[in-house]
């Protein structure tokens, strides 16, 4: 979206043909995506934890240590990455591509997938 706002201006302020350039781009959502993460990373965390409660179940024929270490993990972390991945797709790739909007569906529906299979 930022793209297809901003290249516009590009004839007025030449600092904004930079968002023309798909290297740009590609740094400002990896940028975007990681700020995303860090700041919705640990309350989405601990909202998981309190909703699960045990967290994700640990098998008992695995190594000791897990049983120890992992108890409390919240499943559904790919949640995360999800709404940092999409938001910043949002905000940098060029949203008029049908390209984008394919891949959008794809990396979505597999989340769903996951979603269904943790939540079960």
């Amino acid at each position: 979206m930022l793209p297809f706002l901003l290249v516009h201006l590009a004839d007025r302020l030449g600092i904004f043909n930079l968002f023309r350039y798909i290297t740009f781009r590609a740094g400002g959502a990896i940028m975007t995506a990681l700020l995303i993460a860090f700041i919705a990373g640990p309350s989405m965390i601990n909202w998981l934890r309190a909703r699960q409660g045990k967290g994700q179940p640990i098998r008992t024929d695995g190594p000791q240590r897990h049983i120890i270490e992992k108890q409390g993990t919240p499943t559904m972390g790919g949640l995360l990455i999800l709404v940092s991945s999409v938001g910043a797709t949002l905000l940098w790739a060029d949203i008029t591509n049908l390209y984008v909007w394919m891949i959008l569906f794809v990396t979505l529906s597999f989340g769903l997938l996951g979603f269904a299979d943790d939540y079960l």
